[in-house]
């Protein structure tokens, strides 16, 4: 969600008077945080976690709305071959015809890093990917982009969006529909807002069509297409 607030944040401020400080991680840190209580007015995560922290009263269950699907995808450097995504077997070949691969790390990274892992266990191809896997340090600096536009790697396997945020590269597209992995990401409003009218008011404001163009244009999907 960064390059989208990074975009939508100023016109909300523009639009509504209430100034926006956004705090960015991963979301199961994120969903921690809320959970021990941070305050906060506005909270996006997981879907999933997002129902848990309902179901634990940290979130107002009533203010749940879903606002984006992420993807996982695949990117190359700038003019390089492409991998074959037209099926699953076609990937398993690509995979193991790179020299290296970047990807989330699999413990402690991001969630694409953890479902790829999964998948090259039931590719059966986790010990030669384990040769070939090039991880980043972590955060903004660990994108996978970012280890491609280094020539580090020969494919970068990550979420659309973060993808997306590197230029000077070239993303292919998602994952083979039977290897994908959809990530939701859901809104609410703890218990602890001090500002709940204005959080309420951001919430909405994301599912305008505007923000939801915004969103697609960043490499997420809208929740509510």
């Amino acid at each position: 969600m960064k390059t989208v607030f990074e975009e939508l944040a100023p016109r909300f401020e523009r639009d509504t008077g209430n100034r926006l400080a956004v705090v960015l991680g991963p979301s199961l840190v994120l969903e921690k945080r809320v959970g021990e209580g941070e305050a906060a007015d506005v909270a996006i995560v997981t879907g999933p976690g997002a129902k848990a922290l309902a179901e634990r009263g940290k979130i107002a269950a009533g203010s749940l709305v879903d606002i984006a699907r992420s993807l996982i995808g695949v990117a190359v450097p700038k003019g390089a071959p492409r991998p074959d995504l037209s099926s699953v077997d076609g990937f398993k070949r690509s995979l193991l015809a790179a020299n290296s691969v970047a990807l989330s790390k699999p413990v402690g990274g991001g969630a694409s890093g953890v479902h790829m892992a999964k998948v090259f266990e039931r590719l059966g191809i986790a010990e030669a990917m384990a040769a070939k896997a090039k991880y980043g340090a972590g955060g903004a600096a660990g994108l996978a982009g970012l280890v491609l536009l280094r020539g580090e790697a020969d494919i970068g396997i990550q979420q659309m969006a973060e993808l997306m945020a590197v230029s000077g590269i070239d993303v292919v597209g998602p994952l083979p529909k039977d290897l994908e992995s959809v990530t939701l990401f859901t809104a609410g409003v703890p218990t602890s807002a001090s500002h709940p009218d204005a959080a309420s008011a951001a919430i909405d404001f994301l599912t305008t069509p505007a923000a939801q163009d915004v969103i697609k244009a960043k490499g997420l999907e809208p929740a509510r297409s």
